[in-house]
């Protein structure tokens, strides 16, 4: 017999660590998603915030969602400096009209060759 606290709940690409997507009463939470960045590599917040994007699109449609389904956005950068390079690869991503909740503040990242991190919530099919 299934435990009734996690009938609704379904973890896709579940690790030991994280799922990367967690899926509860149509609503997908992505895990936060960074760009794709070698250690000691330099990659402009701009193609960071680019890759980072592709990536939850991908997780979006895995989920049964989309990024007009985007209820919620925390975006953290390693430094505010990076903020107006993120906004310009996210406001040109986000569609017109379907803008989610949003905060983004500065955070030191996992790694320092990390410049911007993303977490969605998304409604889902």
């Amino acid at each position: 017999m299934q435990d009734k606290s996690q009938a609704n709940i379904t973890r896709i690409e579940t690790g030991t660590r994280m799922s990367k997507i967690v899926k509860h009463n149509g609503v997908a939470y992505l895990c936060g998603q960074v760009g794709n960045v070698k250690a000691g590599e330099h990659v402009s917040a701009t193609q960071q915030t680019r890759d980072i994007l592709e990536k939850v699109d991908t997780l979006l449609a895995q989920a049964g969602s989309s990024k007009d389904q985007i209820l919620q956005a925390i975006i953290w950068v390693s430094d505010m400096k990076y903020f107006a390079e993120m906004n310009e690869v996210w406001d040109a991503w986000v569609p017109e009209g379907h803008a989610p909740a949003r905060a983004c503040g500065e955070a030191k990242l996992a790694r320092p060759e990390l410049l911007v991190e993303i977490i969605i919530t998304a409604a889902c099919d």
